[in-house]
């Protein structure tokens, strides 16, 4: 790895999270360095570190020492790093044994050199997930623009929406594409074909009722790989990859990506106690996690839908944790748009139009 891409990854203790996301971000590797100042590594901090602390509600001006806290401490092991040098099997041996995508390179007094990642090793290989997409709905509320036009297909710039997500999978190595359709199949298939003029290959499922966000999971084809199940209507730059990952970090049923949305409530609320008031917050801003519209999911675990029943997707989030399934939260940082209305596509368009994503 280049000399610049090494030092944009490191960073010192009294870094920020905010700094930390920017090292994370900076290079192809994914991850942030902390070292002394003589580049001796300290710590590594990882995306999904980042987002479990985002979840825990840490602000991203707080020290990335928090980060490192919540892994444990500078105190609890040396992070794991090889010497220069080593041979590819010993570092994919290494990545498998400590469940880690990237391994820093250091020299004998542990000064960082380099840093090697799995992607580099197997260079080439397809992302492990076959995507689904519920690309079926009327679009009504985007009406008159999807009366002669389904909604995945409007353009977004100079691009058909649909277009745009099946390009984001394929750079992401996702190969295997399922579009799930109902409302004007024929317009998405015509342009679609068997995916092969995109990079990908393309499956239809088409829904002759609509099945919900959920019920068409129970027609999918069962394999290996996991399934990332994800609404026709999403504008984003998700790092797919960075969720595979949290996904079997966590060992998780399912993965249900959530970004924060900001809540003003222009009244004072009180808090009480039966007929005591503990509290009173004049106009309080809340920042709940709400459902981003993109989950990945295990294939046994959608063995528990009913086969072709409809389905919504909260159903099955709470159908899980009800049977005692691991679900978990990935927090978006990357861009994200849910083009519901109008002016959310308006806003798109102008965007895309504009190269600003």
């Amino acid at each position: 790895m280049k000399e610049e891409h090494i030092q944009t990854m490191c960073i010192g203790p009294q870094a920020t999270i905010r700094e930390a996301i920017a090292a994370i971000d900076g290079t192809p590797a994914k991850i942030a360095l902390m070292v002394d100042d003589n580049r001796r590594l300290l710590d590594t901090i990882t995306d999904g570190d980042v987002r479990r602390a985002i979840l825990a509600g840490h602000g991203l001006d707080e020290p990335v020492a928090r980060v490192v806290e919540r892994k444990g401490g500078l105190e609890r092991v040396n992070p794991v790093c090889a010497p220069v040098g080593t041979d590819k099997i010993t570092l994919l041996r290494l990545m498998n044994d400590y469940e880690v995508r990237q391994i820093p390179l250091v020299g004998p007094d542990r000064r960082v050199e380099d840093l090697v990642t799995m992607t580099q090793l197997l260079e080439g290989r397809p992302l492990p997930l076959k995507a689904v997409l519920m690309v079926g709905g009327y679009g009504t509320r985007l009406q008159p623009l999807t009366t002669a036009v389904p909604k995945p297909m409007l353009p977004v710039g100079n691009r058909p929406l649909l277009e745009i997500i099946v390009e984001g999978l394929r750079a992401a190595g996702i190969r295997r594409i399922v579009l799930a359709t109902h409302y004007k199949s024929e317009m998405i298939a015509q342009h679609f074909a068997d995916g092969s003029r995109f990079g990908v290959e393309i499956s239809y499922l088409k829904e002759r009722e609509p099945l919900g966000t959920a019920g068409v999971l129970s027609l999918v084809e069962a394999g290996d790989e996991d399934l990332l199940v994800m609404n026709g209507d999403i504008f984003t730059r998700l790092d797919f990859a960075a969720m595979l990952d949290f996904h079997r970090e966590h060992q998780a049923d399912m993965t249900v990506a959530v970004t924060q949305s900001e809540v003003s409530i222009p009244y004072g609320v009180v808090e009480a106690s039966g007929a005591d008031v503990v509290r009173v917050e004049e106009k309080p801003v809340l920042r709940p996690f709400i459902n981003a519209g993109i989950t990945l999911v295990n294939p046994d675990a959608c063995r528990l839908l009913p086969r072709g029943k409809p389905f919504q997707m909260p159903d099955f989030i709470n159908l899980l944790i009800d049977k005692g399934r691991k679900v978990v939260a990935f927090p978006l940082r990357e861009y994200w748009m849910d083009i519901g209305c109008i002016d959310d596509y308006l806003e798109a368009h102008r965007r895309a139009s504009a190269g600003l994503v």
